[in-house]
């Protein structure tokens, strides 16, 4: 079997993982082994907080609409159980935004579902 010096090739793998890990701190910025690790550690904490960041919006709506629902005078499930049953499809996210930027609009959905 013949000898296979990396030469070029690991030069130029080495550089690149380097370069993902720049910033990190420690011996994971520098040594090789321990960048790597450090790369595939990240790649799956990305991965699942990609997950979280879409659990956390939807608590903030919740938050924002229920405190806005509050100054109606009105629960935030009772409300969410009306939208349903007068089958008006706007999500959390929109109702969340109408209760920051346009309240007058809200207050005008509220109303319809009372």
């Amino acid at each position: 079997m013949v000898r296979v010096k990396k030469a070029t090739n690991a030069l130029k793998s080495r550089k690149n993982i380097l370069r993902k890990v720049k910033g990190y701190r420690h011996g994971r910025s520098t040594k090789e082994r321990m960048a790597q690790e450090a790369i595939f550690h990240a790649g799956a904490y990305a991965f699942a907080h990609r997950r979280d960041k879409k659990n956390d919006f939807r608590k903030l709506w919740n938050v924002r609409l229920g405190s806005a629902l509050k100054a109606e005078g009105l629960s935030y499930s009772k409300f969410i159980g009306s939208l349903k049953k007068k089958n008006i499809e706007l999500d959390r996210k929109i109702l969340s935004t109408l209760a920051g930027d346009a309240p007058e609009t809200l207050r005008r959905i509220i109303v319809k579902t009372a």
